[in-house]
């Protein structure tokens, strides 16, 4: 049955329209939204590729339903900034060399990011276990790990008086481990 609803990505509503309820919320938002970011690879949960912020948490957006959802706030890595406006996460990408073919780089991008706002100044175990639920056969991880160093450094220096909130991160947090 076709069915009508509303989603919120990225802090605008949009109407998905003549959709099945059991589509993924990968696929809604690449097919139906034209929001190409997240990449669909294993469609299993394994891989990260697809990863988004579903009530700031990362979730892997392949086995999310997209009915499940309607009305919660979604961030792809579309939303984390303007259009063409690069974040710091991603110029720390491109600067440490991070980024080769690219398919998976939404995924740790939206991965980095959320370990950045629970964890300012990750250590080398907290960096990785983060990043254990993203696959990348190109860079391997080193250069990865020195962005989001980069980033922490960065951050640290230009607000060295600022208080984080630091909540553990443990397991993968995409598969409900936390």
């Amino acid at each position: 049955m076709n069915e009508l609803y509303r989603l919120h990505v990225n802090g605008a509503g949009h109407d998905v329209r003549d959709a099945w309820l059991g589509e993924s919320l990968l696929y809604v938002l690449r097919e139906r939204l034209g929001l190409l970011g997240a990449k669909g690879a294993c469609e299993e949960g394994e891989c990260g590729s697809c990863s988004v912020m579903l009530d700031g948490e990362l979730v892997c957006s392949c086995l999310v339903l997209a009915a499940a959802a309607v009305d919660r706030p979604i961030v792809t890595v579309e939303g984390l900034a303007e259009p063409g406006v690069p974040t710091d996460v991603q110029r720390a990408f491109v600067t440490a060399g991070a980024v080769q073919c690219g398919f998976c780089t939404p995924g740790l991008i939206m991965a980095v990011h959320r370990l950045l706002e629970r964890h300012p100044q990750p250590t080398d175990s907290e960096i990785r276990e983060q990043l254990s639920g993203n696959i990348c056969r190109c860079t391997g991880y080193g250069r990865i790990i020195a962005a989001v160093e980069q980033v922490a450094h960065e951050r640290a220096a230009a607000n060295p008086s600022e208080e984080f909130d630091a909540a553990p991160v443990h397991g993968n947090p995409r598969m409900g481990d936390r």
